[in-house]
């Protein structure tokens, strides 16, 4: 359940929301979060080549880096890729997208609560512990930026924040690397990889197959 909502939703949030929802151990989430940044990683250093290999326009790679990537950090850091490459900027496109696909969490998270409930006929079902407290911070944090954007408020005031959040996500980053050991993650987590490795490949071909319906690419 971990890996695949990291996969299909958003990396280490969803995670995050859903593990304390289903009642997780504590080593099953260590191993979910490591296997989805483990395929972060690959997507961050593999998608950009593949992108300019398959001949996708700028457009067409921040929706394929918003959707076919699985954590937002990592869509940063591979939309940043690609504009290092091609000098472009697709870093809000792929952002825009990847948080339309976050807020996923919440149906899932809700469902994943209700079952849960059921299940444990001990406890009742929750909405304050069934909705993540991060999105309620984004839906602010969203909320200020628009208000402030309305009222005249120019972009520049915002750039100090996003040069923090991107210190952050490197530094979140870095800690999860620091509590990730691969040569246990292969030996104990096999199953674990297996089934990240197919999400991670079924969402990017996905992905794909939607722009070439959409005549995108």
């Amino acid at each position: 359940t971990l890996v695949g909502v990291g996969s299909s939703i958003c990396g280490g949030s969803a995670i995050a929301a859903t593990a304390p929802v289903i009642k997780a151990k504590d080593e099953s989430i260590a191993t979910a979060i490591s296997v989805i940044f483990f395929f972060n990683i690959l997507a961050a250093l593999l998608f950009p080549h593949l992108g300019s290999w398959l001949g996708l326009s700028n457009q067409g790679f921040a929706i394929f880096a918003g959707t076919a990537v699985n954590d937002t950090s990592s869509v940063t850091a591979t939309a940043s890729s690609w504009d290092s490459l091609h000098g472009t900027s697709i870093l809000e496109q792929a952002t825009i997208v990847k948080l339309t696909r976050t807020l996923a969490i919440i149906p899932i998270t809700l469902g994943l609560s209700v079952w849960q409930s059921r299940k444990d006929t001990k406890e009742a079902f929750s909405l304050a512990k069934a909705v993540p407290n991060f999105i309620l911070w984004f839906l602010l944090a969203s909320l200020i930026t628009t208000v402030s954007m309305s009222l005249g408020v120019t972009p520049a005031v915002f750039s100090p924040l996003k040069d923090l959040s991107k210190f952050m996500i490197i530094m979140a980053m870095t800690a999860i690397g620091f509590q990730t050991n691969l040569k246990q993650l292969i030996t104990k987590g096999g199953s674990a990889l297996l089934v990240g490795g197919v999400c991670w490949l079924l969402i990017s071909l996905a992905s794909l197959l939607m722009q070439k319906l959409l005549g995108l690419w």
